[in-house]
């Protein structure tokens, strides 16, 4: 369809869409109308066309655009200043959950699936390239395995220069740099923090291309393979951009069962958000994994500055100029995830503090060279990270009717659920059938609960002084030799859990004497309902700050390579591995082993050669043998990095079961459960701990 066909068709819908949302009904025929809607999208789910699944994002859009209106038009009544200002409140937490979701539509609706542009047979056309590596108060173990698979990437050697960027000046790290032969760069201050770090390497270096990766995230063998090409393709594009995979669990699937079973928190934005961004040319620089055009770079006066998020900010300028953006869905880089609750939480504080500064300082609604959709994109992305208050006033609102009898929306609570049902089942039900492989229903409540009360104070004071705060790094290699309830981050969730506890026992007991209390029973089971469903989000967000231990410095991942066990005795076995880290291997016990024998090292036979590796055992079995790695030069580590890290296959993961909303939501009740389950567990674990120390005492007295 032509632009000209495509617009005369939304002249004539216009007037159609506009009737849809603004005509009035009581209860009953809206409950009609609704049901009927609901109907019709189920029916049209059968179909997996993509022209189905538009038509159905029209639908949803529709019926959330009349739940808006008639919010707008109709319930705004209120009879103190107090109703006024909470029922305000929540009527514009409501309006920016619907601005949120219509441009969600926007940027998921049709994703852009890149496949890798090859490179030309002849390596002379192949342009040079920089790699940097910035760091400044990372450990040097973090940092090794990272420059040890960058120098693993296959590209010609005399194309290929990789640069370790030190902003903590640290004599080891020049040490290291010369050992394996990389560039090692540092400047006098810290001026502009990581973008004035890659600002200061880009006066020094001179690649056509820069690719940027943090210290932490290790690199596939064909990573610029995969992502060069576009360069040679398209003289104008700028950026592309590939996924941050993570091979260490995060806070959420660390420490809730459920949460390993399903798509992690970055799997969203990592499909179709940025998916979605590429189809509009929007796509997203995130800091890292990452591969852009050194011209555009300098045409723009290098990394942004001006914001504690460079890359997005990097990228929006950008595309301000006219540049291109690209985005590869393959994860060709894995990195660690933030350890623990409480970094993970300063780390997302630092990404809504940019995001708000962007707003303020360089707003893409305003200024030129960007197309309506490029600007619809980063204004989502912006937005979304105000959730905090409107997220605060979703679990917060029942408290008001059903301890303070204060009505923040005016009207009937039949009308209220006709009208909010349709609104609900559809959205819900559209964005599990576009995004359920990448995120399951109710989940993104649980991330956003977690985080929203920390949030809050932050946003606000960024929206008001965009120049408030500073960078931050988040820490990352850490262990935890103790498991802990980090009451500090759960406090305020906890208040608001018990606050919501009161209230759905006061509501019910109003319910029950309702007569007595002169209330109406519906508006009451709708509060019930609604403090209940906030009540156990609020406990699985309060689960998460439950940190289980975290003891393993290397992570093992699971990897058959065959290898030879060489004894002691001078016997030799042949088996295989069953997974590996860079710490150590769990290998099959091969016939003939004993649990006794001693292991001095082994052999892992590959096709470019035998790795030897010092090794001394953990523990051994009939089945398996533990055996952790010793001490070997930089050489060797470079190729067991090559193994275990950098195979060109390392990260690719088979896509997750589809969603299922009603399972999604048994899944975090159950969750719910195995909090109370394993809080009263440790309880007991430590009443024997005390007895068993009050019994040694006595014994010791006696």
């Amino acid at each position: 369809m032509s632009k000209v066909g495509f617009y005369l068709l939304l002249l004539v819908l216009a007037p159609v869409a506009a009737v849809i949302i603004i005509t009035p009904m009581d209860s009953q025929k809206q409950y009609i109308f609704g049901l009927i809607s609901i109907g019709m999208m189920f029916l049209l789910g059968f179909s997996k066309s993509r022209k189905v699944t538009v038509v159905m994002v029209l639908l949803s859009a529709l019926m959330s655009s009349r739940y808006i209106w008639w919010r707008t038009t109709e319930t705004l009544h209120f009879n103190s200043e107090i109703e006024a200002i909470m029922g305000i409140g929540l009527y514009l937490a409501e309006l920016y959950v619907w601005v949120i979701l219509l441009l969600g539509f926007l940027q998921t609706i049709w994703p852009l699936k890149r496949t890798i542009e090859p490179l030309p047979d002849d390596t002379s056309l192949w342009p040079t390239v920089d790699i940097y590596v910035p760091t400044y108060n990372e450990s040097l173990e973090v940092v090794c395995d990272t420059v040890l698979a960058a120098q693993c990437i296959d590209y010609p050697r005399d194309k290929l220069k990789i640069y370790l960027l030190d902003d903590g000046k640290r004599s080891e790290f020049a040490v290291f740099a010369a050992d394996v032969g990389i560039g090692y760069i540092t400047r006098d201050d810290n001026r502009h923090a990581k973008a004035g770090n890659l600002n200061h390497a880009m006066k020094i270096t001179k690649g056509e291309l820069i690719c940027v990766f943090d210290c932490d995230h290790v690199a596939t063998r064909t990573f610029l393979q995969a992502t060069v090409g576009p360069f040679l393709k398209d003289v104008r594009l700028a950026l592309l951009q590939t996924p941050h995979y993570f091979y260490s669990p995060d806070p959420f699937e660390r420490n809730l069962r459920a949460a390993r079973n399903i798509p992690n928190e970055g799997a969203l934005f990592y499909g179709p958000v940025q998916q979605g961004n590429d189809n509009w040319n929007a796509t997203f620089f995130c800091g890292s994994c990452a591969v852009i055009r050194r011209s555009a770079l300098e045409q723009i006066g290098g990394f942004a500055v001006e914001t504690v998020t460079e890359d997005a900010h990097t990228a929006l300028k950008m595309q301000r100029l006219g540049w291109g953006s690209a985005f590869l869905s393959i994860p060709l880089a894995a990195g660690l995830a933030t350890e623990r609750l409480g970094l993970h939480i300063i780390q997302r504080n630092r990404w809504a503090r940019g995001m708000t500064q962007i707003f303020r300082v360089d707003n893409p609604l305003l200024g030129r060279g960007l197309k309506w959709q490029q600007r619809l994109c980063y204004l989502n992305a912006m937005l979304h990270f105000q959730f905090a208050l409107p997220r605060v006033a979703f679990l917060t609102a029942p408290l008001a009717y059903l301890l303070f009898n204060l009505n923040i929306i005016h009207s009937l609570a039949p009308l209220i659920f006709a009208y909010v049902l349709p609104h609900l089942v559809m959205s819900l039900y559209v964005n599990s059938r576009m995004n359920g492989r990448f995120r399951y229903t109710f989940w993104g409540e649980i991330y956003e609960t977690v985080m929203c009360f920390h949030l809050v104070i932050p946003t606000v004071l960024t929206m008001l002084s965009p120049k408030h705060g500073k960078f931050n790094v988040t820490d990352k290699g850490g262990v935890l030799d103790q498991g802990f309830f980090d009451f500090h981050i759960a406090r305020p969730h906890v208040i608001v859990a018990l606050l919501l506890s009161v209230s759905i026992v006061a509501g019910i007991v109003r319910a029950v004497m309702h007569d007595y209390f002169g209330v109406d029973p519906y508006v009451i089971a709708l509060n019930v309902g609604w403090a209940a469903f906030s009540l156990i989000i609020l406990m699985a967000a309060i689960a998460v700050a439950r940190e289980t231990r975290q003891v393993r410095k290397t992570i093992r991942i699971e990897v058959q390579i065959p290898a030879i066990i060489h004894y002691a005795s001078g016997i030799s076995l042949r088996t295989m591995t069953s997974d590996m880290s860079m710490g150590g291997t769990l290998l099959d016990a091969p016939e003939g082993h004993h649990e006794s024998d001693e292991i001095e090292e082994i052999d892992l036979l590959l096709k470019s050669g035998t790795i030897t590796i010092p090794v001394s055992k953990i523990s051994a079995d009939e089945k398996c043998i533990r055996l952790s790695f010793g001490a070997m030069p930089l050489s060797r580590r470079r190729e067991l990095v090559r193994v275990v890290l950098a195979r060109a296959d390392a990260w690719i993961q088979p896509e997750y079961k589809k969603d299922n909303p009603l399972v999604s939501l048994g899944t975090i009740v159950r969750t719910v459960f195995e909090l109370f389950w394993l809080t009263w567990k440790d309880r007991q674990a430590k009443r024997r701990r005390a007895a068993q120390r009050a019994a040694a005492k006595e014994d010791s007295a006696a």
